[in-house]
């Protein structure tokens, strides 16, 4: 168990101009002089959170902070239909990373977060692995075609009722075929009322996959804001339907590149979202990694997955 550092504010921020017409809006809280730490956030396109911040030791890490592409307070904003989505891929958002971190003036950083988060670090850290310290991800995914294909199909088989929905919305597209693309061509299309149904079907299904997550809230996407909701399903379904521009295991091939950095793995074994062979599959890809299964958690996790990431995140604050 273990309870989050106190609220604390940002003593820095601004937007950064990455490019394609994009601002990509960052922060930075904590000690000045402290350990940098980059704050990935899940979706993609969930954006980030305050609560992000309570994670890490202020007085011992700064903690940078970034919306992605098209959501939180970045620009422009993928709730708006007329957002060109062609210049916002994985690609992108590393080569973004990439931009923040010579913007700061950081030579290397330790990367955190989980679910989508999760693949963005590995994709980063594949890349740039002389820029990573350290790696701590709670809720493992690598986004490959299986795991997306079994978010968004497989997972029928726990809920059979919802899934029939959540087809019925995509437009009826057969079993076999590819309901998240479906999703993807309705969250663009130019009439708000499509994209507002196909925004809500879309939430509802990831709701139902959530919804045996006991500390979860009853309706973690479709309670959202609905300008973040339309962005979240809008940025989900392109990503996903593109199979994250990621060739197939692409970031399970590549671990062996993290050799040397320090990782901590956190993951649930009741997650159903993703389920805990990919993180298996990276613990044993990855030279130096720890697996740490939570028996009772889930994807979003619990009170002793937070125990775990805040034990890990303090180990490394006094590592060089």
């Amino acid at each position: 168990m273990g309870e989050l550092h106190p609220p604390i504010e940002p003593y820095d921020q601004g937007m950064l101009d990455v490019g394609d017409g994009n601002l990509v809006h960052w922060e930075v809280c904590g000690n000045p002089d402290g350990k940098p730490a980059l704050v990935v956030h899940g979706g993609p396109g969930s954006g980030c959170t305050a609560k992000a911040r309570r994670f890490f030791d202020p007085a011992r890490y700064r903690i940078v902070l970034f919306d992605q592409r098209g959501c939180g307070r970045s620009t422009p904003h993928a709730s708006d239909p007329a957002t060109d989505m062609r210049h916002n891929t994985t690609g992108h958002l590393i080569a973004d990373m990439e931009r923040l971190r010579e913007h700061l003036g950081i030579g290397r950083w330790l990367l955190y977060g989980g679910s989508w988060g999760s693949t963005l670090i590995l994709a980063y850290a594949e890349r740039h692995p002389e820029r990573v310290s350290e790696i701590v991800i709670p809720a493992v995914t690598t986004t490959r075609r299986s795991e997306i294909d079994w978010l968004y199909r497989g997972a029928a088989r726990f809920f059979p009722e919802q899934w029939d929905r959540f087809l019925a919305g995509s437009g009826g597209t057969p079993r076999d075929g590819d309901v998240v693309a479906a999703y993807a061509r309705l969250a663009a299309d130019p009439d708000e009322q499509v994209r507002a149904k196909a925004t809500a079907d879309w939430c509802a299904w990831e709701d139902a996959v959530l919804s045996g997550e006991a500390e979860v809230a009853s309706q973690p996407y479709t309670g959202r804001p609905p300008a973040a909701r339309v962005a979240l399903v809008r940025i989900c379904s392109h990503y996903f339907s593109h199979g994250a521009w990621l060739d197939e295991g692409e970031l399970l091939r590549g671990a062996h590149r993290l050799a040397g950095i320090p990782g901590v793995l956190i993951h649930g074994r009741l997650d159903i979202a993703s389920p805990l062979g990919t993180a298996w599959e990276l613990s044993r890809a990855w030279p130096g990694a720890e697996l740490t299964v939570v028996e009772e958690a889930g994807h979003m996790g619990d009170a002793t997955t937070v125990g775990h990431v805040l034990r890990a995140l303090d180990r490394f604050a006094g590592r060089g």
